[in-house]
């Protein structure tokens, strides 16, 4: 999902990280057991339980002079994200908490990376707005503020991971 110009997220589920992680043992040639279960380490809580989504977040520039001006300006981006439920006086919001091991190695107080790891948790309440609808993902950065309404599509999809099996 494009959430402005230069920021897209993936939502992530237990497809997905299982994707990533194939995708990182085939690049690197991994070929023990040792260096997958490594792998598996690093990528398995991005895997959301019912009731949370979890998302990357990539700040995608190609010029290295662009990227390295727009990644001093968005430190602290991983914390401004807000998933919006509903509209008027009953909506709702969600914040995204990010990933605690990840936010440590990826921002210092004058960069930030180009790729962050959030979760929001979802509780009854925010379900039913969810449920209900429209739902729509805000960043809401003093640097960059850009929102995005989920398609009937994605939202049904994400409603897959928010439910209990």
């Amino acid at each position: 999902m494009a959430l402005g110009p230069i920021v897209t997220v993936v939502f992530e589920s237990r497809d997905t990280i299982r994707f990533q992680v194939q995708e990182m043992a085939r690049i690197e040639k991994m070929a023990s057991d040792a260096q997958i279960q490594a792998e598996l380490d690093v990528y398995n809580p991005l895997i959301p339980d019912p009731g949370e989504l979890s998302l990357t977040l990539f700040v995608e520039l190609t010029d290295e002079a662009v990227l390295r001006e727009w990644l001093g300006k968005l430190v602290g981006i991983e914390r401004s994200l807000r998933l919006r439920l509903g509209r008027g006086p009953g909506a709702r919001e969600v914040a995204g908490v990010p990933e605690a091991a990840h936010e440590e190695q990826l921002t210092r107080e004058d960069v930030t990376a180009s790729v962050h790891y959030v979760r929001f948790l979802v509780g009854a309440e925010e379900l039913a707005s969810f449920v209900a609808g429209p739902v729509s993902l805000a960043v809401d950065h003093p640097a960059y503020r850009h929102q995005a309404e989920f398609s009937e599509e994605t939202r049904a999809e994400l409603l897959g991971d928010l439910r209990p099996p």
